[in-house]
């Protein structure tokens, strides 16, 4: 067990804006001022941000190809006392984005994190939607060959609301796909361009969705899909949880 209480801060996750420069948040703005060094997905999204914000910082490479090679040089960093923020291009680190290897490996080494609440596209999505949002589960991207339809089948019995994130070129297919797993009538949503100039949601069924967009051309943009969980199987209830209803 360890503690980071009596540490000061190091390594900082600052979330970006996912569309809207404006939902930067005052706190993210000065912690970017104040760090020596910023990781980057893609230093030149992270440097037009950067110029919006009016912020001169170097900028480091820091994506899914390079993270292995790099992140002992950080780490350096870091334990050299250098305070260093990684951001994604777009939302929080570590989610669907680089982030988790530095993470773990600046525990590993004592250094304390700090993670910044801010823009995670799969939160708007999923309160747009309509579908409960007290229990659910997010998936990320699919695997796009091995341990895909594994996967698939696993979500038929899942009653929690299900979210999903999906690339432009992927989409027509996996709806077809989740059509044949799920069924034509499961209730879904899809958002795409959150925050952007042409975001759009579209409410329906899984065949009404995958109709409409085969209909109007493939979706541009980041792609958030939100599921309607499986009906939940009622079981005869066993003593003790019918002792718990009478203690509630």
């Amino acid at each position: 067990m360890t503690t980071d209480k009596e540490k000061t801060t190091q390594l900082y996750l600052v979330p970006t804006p996912i569309g809207n420069l404006d939902d930067i948040t005052l706190r993210a703005i000065k912690v970017l001022k104040e760090v020596n060094y910023i990781l980057a997905e893609d230093t030149r999204n992270t440097i037009f941000l950067l110029k919006h914000l009016e912020i001169e910082k170097q900028v480091l490479s820091h994506h899914a190809f390079n993270e292995h090679k790099t992140i002992e040089n950080v780490i350096r960093k870091l334990k050299e006392g250098q305070k260093i923020a990684l951001v994604s291009d777009a939302g929080t680190p570590g989610i669907s984005d680089p982030g988790f290897l530095l993470a773990r490996a600046a525990l590993n080494e004592g250094i304390k994190i700090e993670c910044l609440p801010g823009a995670t596209a799969f939160v708007p999505a999923l309160l747009k939607s309509g579908l409960p949002a007290d229990r659910f589960i997010f998936e990320g991207f699919l695997p796009v060959k091995k341990g895909r339809n594994t996967l698939l089948t696993k979500l038929q019995t899942e009653e929690r609301t299900i979210i999903l994130y999906e690339s432009p070129h992927r989409i027509i297919k996996t709806l077809l796909q989740l059509q044949e797993f799920l069924g034509e009538d499961r209730k879904a949503s899809l958002s795409r361009e959150i925050t952007k100039k042409f975001e759009e949601t579209v409410n329906g069924s899984l065949k009404e969705i995958h109709e409409y967009f085969n209909n109007e051309g493939i979706p541009k943009g980041e792609i958030v899909l939100v599921i309607e969980g499986a009906p939940v199987v009622k079981t005869k209830k066993n003593k003790y949880q019918k002792d718990e209803e009478e203690d509630e």
